[in-house]
C-alpha cells in the first residue's frame, strides 16, 4: 500500500495536502524532531484547509445575524441559514419535517433533546451498554434508562434489544443508540433498529458523532418505517473544530413546549404578562449563535461530499484491515472489539488494544514522548463499555471507584486507542507497529514516573517548552 491505493483510486497525497498541520514536527525525548502522527481522530480531527479558507473569507463579512439591518448582517444571516440547509442535506433531512438546531457539540445536542422530548412519568429509554456517557447520562435524568446488553466482543446484542423492547412494550418512548462506537468502531444497524422502535411505538435518537465523518447518513422521510427521528453530531470530529455541533430532529417535537434555554432569539414577543415562543429552530437557539462555527461545519460537509463518503469509507476500511493485520503480530498485544481484518469494511477505523504487562497509561506516554504518535488511553467517556470489554467484575469496579475517590488513578482499567481519519497512511500504521514492538522489547530510552492523581506517566527530564510552539 502506498499513498495511491490501487483498490480505491483514493489519492492520499491530495487529501493530506488539505489537512492543516499535517507536516508539523514535534520534539522527542532524545532531542530530535519528528513529523507528528495523529492517531487520535476519534477524539477530534484536525481542520481541513478548505474549512479554514472558507472561514477566512466569511470573516470579512461576519456580523450579527437575523435582526441586523446592515448589509453585512444580511450576508451573515444568509450564510448561517445556508449552513443549516447544508447540514440538513448532508444527513438526508427534509426541513419541512425536520429542524436543524446548532449548538456546541453532540453532548449539548443530546442534553437538549433529553430536556425537550415529551417524556411522562414511567417512560423508558433503551440505551446500549456501548454508549458514550453523553448518550447515557442525559437520559438518566429524565426517564428510566434500561441498558441493552452486548456480546463478549462488545457488539450490540440485538436479541437482547428485541427482548427489552418487548419487555417494556408501551413504556419505551425512545431508543438512544450510537451510530458507531467511539471505543471499538462497531457500526450499529440503526435503520433496522429504527424500524423495530417505530413498530413498538417509540422514536429513535442516534448519536452520529463518530459515524458522520466516515459514513453517509440518511435520516429518511418520516413515513419510512426505518427513518431516524433525531441525530446529533459534532464539527470537531468532522475536520471543522470551531466549536459547533448540530441536533437534527423532528420539527413537530420542537414546535411543542418551552425551550430549555430562554432569552434572546427564542421568542416572538414578550410582555410583563406573557411570552410567545418563536418557531423552531429559533426557539432552541438562545443567544447569539456561533455563526462562524456553523459556516465551518457546512464547509466541512461540502468538502467531505466532494471527496466522496464512499471513497473515504473504502480508504479507511483498507487502512483498518492493514492495521489489524500488522498489529496482530506484535508480541503480547490484545486487540479488543472485532480483530478480523476481513470485517474492516463493516466497522470504523477505531482500534482499542493493550500490551501485556504494560499500563495503558505508560504505553500512551511512550508513544507520544519518544515516537511523536498521538493516541488516547483510558475509558474514552464510556466507562461501562470499557469495563465490559475488560471483563471487570463488580467487586473490582468498586475497588477502582474507591481508589478514584481517593484521587488515585494508578490502576484504573483502560485501553489504548488508535483511530484513523481519511488522511492517515499505511506508513503511519507501520510507525505505530514499530513503536509497539520497541515497547514490548523494552527498547525505549526514558525512565517514566506515574502521577497518582491522574495516572499519567512522564519521562524523567522531559520538560518541553510548549511556548516555543504556540502561545497567546
Amino acid at each position: 500500500m502506498g499513498l495511491h491505493s490501487v483498490q480505491t483510486g483514493y489519492r492520499l497525497e491530495h487529501i493530506r495536502a488539505r489537512i492543516m498541520g499535517i507536516d508539523r514536527q514535534v520534539p522527542l525525548l532524545d532531542g530530535s524532531q519528528r513529523t507528528y502522527i495523529n492517531l487520535d481522530n476519534t477524539a477530534s480531527t484536525p481542520i481541513l484547509r478548505d474549512v479554514k479558507e472558507t472561514v477566512d473569507r466569511f470573516l470579512e463579512w461576519y456580523a450579527s445575524v437575523h435582526r441586523g439591518a446592515g448589509f453585512k448582517s444580511h450576508v451573515a444571516t444568509r450564510a448561517y441559514e445556508d449552513a443549516r440547509r447544508i447540514v440538513a442535506e448532508f444527513v438526508g433531512a427534509n426541513l419541512q419535517e425536520h429542524t436543524v438546531i446548532f449548538g456546541k457539540n453532540t453532548t449539548e445536542a443530546l442534553n437538549k433533546l433529553a430536556r425537550r422530548f415529551p417524556f411522562a412519568p414511567g417512560d423508558v429509554v433503551l440505551v446500549s451498554l456501548m454508549e458514550h456517557h453523553s448518550n447515557d447520562l442525559p437520559w438518566r435524568a429524565v426517564a428510566q434508562v434500561v441498558h441493552v446488553g452486548l456480546d463478549a466482543r462488545g457488539a450490540l446484542d440485538e436479541a437482547d434489544f428485541d427482548r427489552k423492547l418487548a419487555q417494556y412494550q408501551g413504556r419505551v418512548k425512545l431508543v438512544a443508540i450510537s451510530g458507531a462506537s467511539n471505543v471499538t468502531g462497531y457500526i450499529n444497524p440503526i435503520h433496522r433498529l429504527a424500524a423495530k422502535a417505530h413498530a413498538a411505538g417509540a422514536q429513535i435518537a442516534v448519536d452520529c458523532a463518530q459515524l458522520a465523518p466516515h459514513r453517509r447518513i440518511d435520516m429518511r422521510p418520516l413515513d419510512d418505517p426505518e427513518h431516524l427521528d433525531y441525530i446529533a453530531l459534532s464539527a470537531h470530529k468532522m475536520y471543522a473544530p470551531l466549536g459547533t455541533g448540530a441536533l437534527v430532529g423532528r420539527r413537530d417535537t420542537f414546535e411543542r413546549g418551552e425551550p430549555d434555554y430562554r432569552g434572546g432569539g427564542t421568542i416572538e414577543i414578550v410582555t410583563t404578562d406573557w411570552v410567545e415562543w418563536a418557531d423552531p429552530p429559533d426557539r432552541d437557539e438562545a443567544g447569539s449563535p456561533n455563526v462562524v462555527g456553523a459556516v465551518a461545519l457546512a464547509a466541512a460537509m461540502q468538502a467531505l461530499n466532494a471527496i466522496g463518503m464512499e471513497a473515504i469509507a473504502a480508504h479507511e476500511a483498507e487502512l483498518t484491515a492493514y492495521a489489524l493485520e500488522r498489529m496482530a503480530r506484535v508480541p503480547g498485544i490484545r486487540l479488543y472489539g472485532d480483530p478480523d481484518p476481513a470485517h474492516a469494511a463493516h466497522r470504523l477505523g477505531v482500534i482499542p488494544f493493550n500490551l501485556e504487562n504494560a499500563s495503558h497509561f505508560l504505553v500512551a506516554a511512550i508513544l507520544g514522548t519518544e515516537y511523536g504518535i498521538g493516541v488516547r488511553n483510558g475509558c474514552f467517556c464510556a466507562h461501562p463499555y470499557v469495563l465490559h470489554l475488560l471483563k471487570v467484575d463488580k467487586a473490582e469496579a468498586e475497588r477502582v471507584r474507591q481508589d478514584m475517590l481517593r484521587r488515585d488513578r494508578r490502576t484504573m482499567p483502560g485501553l489504548v486507542r488508535a483511530s484513523f481519519g481519511m488522511y492517515n497512511t499505511p506508513e503511519e500504521v507501520d510507525g505505530l507497529v514499530g513503536a509497539l514492538e520497541d515497547i514490548v522489547a523494552g527498547r525505549y530510552r526514558g525512565t517514566y514516573v506515574q502521577d497518582p492523581a491522574s495516572g499519567d506517566y512522564t519521562a524523567v527530564g522531559w520538560a518541553p517548552d510548549f511556548s516555543r510552539y504556540f502561545t497567546l
